[in-house]
């Protein structure tokens, strides 16, 4: 499988610093209503998935299940990560679309605001 563009973008919007990782701080961006997208690794805890997927629906953030902890981390330039939040609506609309078209347009893993 070739490597998913998406990875990519997290890269550059992290080195633009249009990102936040960790569940501390995805948390707190998302309550501060700064997160524009939150991406939960595949590999994270079920109380994690649900933890962001509620967090998510109830401030009308967007939400995908991708990748998994140690690939998410590795192209942001960090330790293995759960989750990332994206901050910037630029980034945001490019990472979803990239995202539906390498899942064929499916929903599965996804909270669509």
């Amino acid at each position: 499988m070739p490597k998913s563009k998406v990875y990519s973008m997290l890269g550059l919007a992290t080195k633009a610093g249009k990102t936040v990782s960790g569940e501390f701080a995805v948390e707190k961006a998302i309550k501060e209503e700064k997160a524009m997208l939150c991406i939960v690794a595949e590999d994270a805890s079920d109380n994690t998935k649900k933890m962001f997927r509620n967090m998510c629906e109830y401030r009308k953030v967007p939400f995908f299940i991708f990748s998994d902890k140690e690939s998410l981390g590795h192209e942001i330039g960090k330790e293995m990560r759960a989750v990332v939040a994206v901050l910037d609506m630029g980034f945001k609309n490019m990472i979803i679309k990239q995202l539906e078209i390498e899942n064929g347009g499916s929903e599965s893993g996804q909270n669509e605001n």
